[in-house]
C-alpha cells in the first residue's frame, strides 16, 4: 500500500489518478467485477476513500475507464491475431468459422475484459453521471467502429452492416461470459444430477458458436439488401 501526500499539481493529480486506475486494474487480475469495493480499493492505493472520489465520481467510472482500456488492448492484438488465423482464399462459411474462432479463443484469455464487458450495460453504466457515460459511450462507439473495420476487411461480403455485426458480438460476449459462470448453487445442482450439465455452457466453444451464427446471419442480410 502506499500512501500519498495531498496533490499540489496537475502532475501529481494524474500520479494519483494512474495509481487508483492502476491498483483497481490489479483488483480485477484477483477477483470479480462485482467484488471490487471502494474501501478495499481506498485501503491499497493509501488513499482516503473521499479522496478516490475526488479523482473518480464512483467505483463504476473507475470501471468503465478499465474495460475502455481493456477493450483497447484487446483490438490493438486482433489484427496480428486475425491476419495469422484466417485464410483470405477460403470460402466465406470457412472464413466466417475462423473469424468467430480467432475472436472467440482470444477473448477466452482475457478475463477481465470478459467480465467487465458482462456487467458494463447492467451495472457499469449506472452510478455515473451524464458525462461520464456519454464519454465513455464515445469511446466504446470507436471500439466497435476499429473492429468493424476489421470484420470488414477479412470479410468483405458483410458490407455495410459491419457494425452492426460488432455490436452484436459485443451483446454476445457479455451474455455467453455470465452464463458460462454459473453459481456455486447451480454447480452442486450440476453434480447432484448430472443430466442438467447439458444447460452447462464452455465459454469459447458457446462464444464461437455464436459468433459464426452471427457473422452468417449478419452477412446474409447484407445480401439480401
Amino acid at each position: 500500500m502506499t500512501t500519498f501526500q495531498r496533490a499540489r499539481s496537475e502532475e501529481q493529480r494524474e500520479i494519483r489518478r494512474r495509481a487508483v486506475l492502476d491498483t483497481t486494474a490489479a483488483m480485477l487480475e484477483e477477483m470479480p467485477t462485482g467484488a471490487v469495493s471502494l474501501n478495499e480499493l481506498s485501503r491499497r492505493v493509501g488513499l482516503a476513500k473521499s479522496n478516490v472520489l475526488r479523482y473518480f465520481e464512483s467505483r463504476e467510472a473507475i470501471l468503465l475507464e478499465l474495460l475502455d482500456r481493456a477493450w483497447r488492448q484487446w483490438i490493438a492484438d486482433l489484427p496480428d491475431l486475425l491476419h495469422d488465423g484466417l485464410d483470405a482464399d477460403a470460402s466465406l462459411d470457412r472464413r466466417a468459422e475462423q473469424f468467430a474462432t480467432v475472436v472467440a479463443r482470444s477473448l477466452a484469455e482475457r478475463r477481465v475484459l470478459c467480465d467487465l464487458l458482462s456487467a458494463q450495460a447492467g451495472v457499469l453504466e449506472h452510478n455515473v453521471s451524464a458525462e461520464a457515460a456519454a464519454r465513455y459511450k464515445r469511446a466504446a462507439v470507436d471500439n466497435v467502429v476499429a473492429i468493424a473495420a476489421l470484420a470488414r476487411h477479412h470479410l468483405p461480403e458483410l458490407g455495410e452492416n459491419a457494425p452492426q455485426l460488432t455490436a452484436a458480438m459485443i451483446m454476445a460476449i457479455g451474455a455467453v461470459w455470465t452464463h458460462a459462470r454459473p453459481s456455486e448453487a447451480m454447480l452442486a445442482a450440476y453434480r447432484a444430477d448430472p443430466s442438467l450439465t447439458a444447460f452447462k455452457l464452455d465459454f469459447a466453444t458457446a462464444l464461437q458458436d455464436m459468433l459464426a451464427t452471427l457473422t452468417m446471419g449478419t452477412v446474409a442480410r447484407a445480401a439480401s439488401a
